[in-house]
């Protein structure tokens, strides 16, 4: 049997190859799920190892208790843009020296992990004066961020046809060589766009990379033929935000719908609106793209950048948005930002079975609408241990003791009850 085989490890006859790799598990207790039902959940070398009625599972390793909370496959960010974020705040332009670039994608992505999301997708500007400085930047925060969350980058050249398009090409190529794992661009701003895409799509199938292209879609014609070119290229093909679909009569943008579905193109939307490199704000139609079948996931898009001078970097904010203003029912509000935003972005799939990654999220409240509505603390689990806490204490003066209200039940038996 080779070193690398699947097969399970057998501990040594003293047992200690048992304890050792026991130490290094973690026990969810008391945890609430989306059914109803509470459970003990342990996790070990990056996966859920078992998942069992409530007190029915031990460990010797750490345990933490999840009484209240509500846990959940962790979100993941499909389209963010590390190069710009946090940027709104300085004077004058965007400062793009390395370090600047690499400490603001850093913050960035800490702070979507603090709400949950243990895996990022960010585009990258790369060409002009800057060349593959920005990228390099990213890749650095990247690495620096290995055991917290998984950043991936994605290449965004600004012209690829033409004479003026040749260096960008070139430069897509070595941005792939440099460590970036997915292909992508704006279209809309290259003198052909179809050439533009043609372009983008010749890399992604010399190296085997996904492709993410930021498209507004607002020309039906430009977004069809995309979705033609596009058709079929493993592993994947996403565009967005395509909010320009929502500007069009419905009739047309149903077809362009129908085209992506057929293509197995995946849209990614920006419920907050308004992202980098578009003009318009609005957001994409989200019910009309889920009746034509199109795969559908939701991202945060500009972060307290150029384009958006404020954001919270939360994708339980997104799923808020899909539910409030789209219509979408919570769980498949939750999905968008959750399951279908990993699909997107060619991740495993996670849930809270045995067997299945161990990229968690645990929420205080008992119900996912209360969850999007209120979710103030969360424990947030990447590769089978907890990486970030955030914790919410809400206090009320004494005059509220005066008020006849139920009392909430005492979580901590040596505390006092809280209202």
């Amino acid at each position: 049997m080779s070193a690398d085989s699947k097969q399970p490890r057998q501990p040594s006859d003293d047992g200690r190859g048992a304890a050792t790799e026991d130490a290094h598990a973690l026990l969810l207790s008391n945890a609430r799920l989306t059914d109803g039902r509470t459970v003990d959940v342990r996790l070990g070398r990056g996966r859920i190892e078992a998942v069992g009625t409530a007190g029915s599972l031990s460990t010797t390793g750490a345990r933490v208790d999840l009484t209240g909370h509500l846990l959940l496959p962790a979100p993941a960010e499909p389209h963010a843009h590390a190069d710009t974020a946090l940027s709104a705040d300085g004077p004058g332009p965007v400062p793009y020296a390395p370090e600047e670039v690499q400490r603001r994608a850093t913050e960035a992505a800490l702070l979507q992990l603090g709400h949950g999301a243990t895996a990022l997708r960010a585009h990258v500007g790369i060409g002009g004066v800057h060349g593959l400085g920005p990228l390099g930047a990213v890749l650095r925060a990247r690495r620096s961020l290995r055991g917290l969350a998984d950043l991936t980058a994605v290449a965004v050249p600004r012209l690829l046809t033409g004479a003026a398009g040749a260096d960008g090409l070139a430069m897509l190529r070595d941005a792939v060589k440099m460590g970036a794992g997915v292909v992508g661009g704006r279209p809309d701003l290259d003198p052909d766009p179809t050439g533009y895409v043609e372009a983008v799509l010749e890399v992604a199938a010399e190296h085997g990379v996904p492709v993410d292209l930021h498209t507004d879609g607002g020309d039906p014609a430009r977004l069809a033929r995309l979705a033609a070119m596009a058709a079929g290229l493993r592993p994947g093909v996403a565009v967005g935000p395509c909010a320009g679909l929502g500007r069009l009569p419905e009739e047309v943008a149903g077809r362009a719908a129908e085209r992506l579905a057929a293509a197995g193109t995946t849209v990614v939307c920006l419920p907050q609106g308004g992202c980098a490199g578009t003009e318009l704000r609005g957001t994409a139609p989200v019910r009309l793209l889920r009746s034509a079948g199109v795969r559908l996931a939701a991202g945060g898009g500009a972060l307290r950048d150029a384009a958006n001078p404020v954001g919270r970097g939360d994708p339980l904010e997104a799923a808020f948005l899909l539910a409030s203003q789209e219509g979408l029912g919570p769980a498949e509000a939750y999905g968008a930002v959750s399951a279908r935003a990993r699909e997107a972005m060619g991740l495993p799939e996670v849930r809270v079975e045995a067997g299945f990654p161990a990229e968690l999220l645990a929420v205080r409240g008992e119900r996912l609408a209360g969850v999007l509505s209120l979710a103030y603390s969360r424990i947030v689990v990447h590769r089978g241990r907890v990486v970030a806490r955030t914790s919410a204490v809400r206090e009320y003066c004494d005059s509220a003791a005066a008020l006849d209200l139920p009392r909430q039940a005492r979580t901590d038996p040596g505390g006092p009850a809280a209202r």
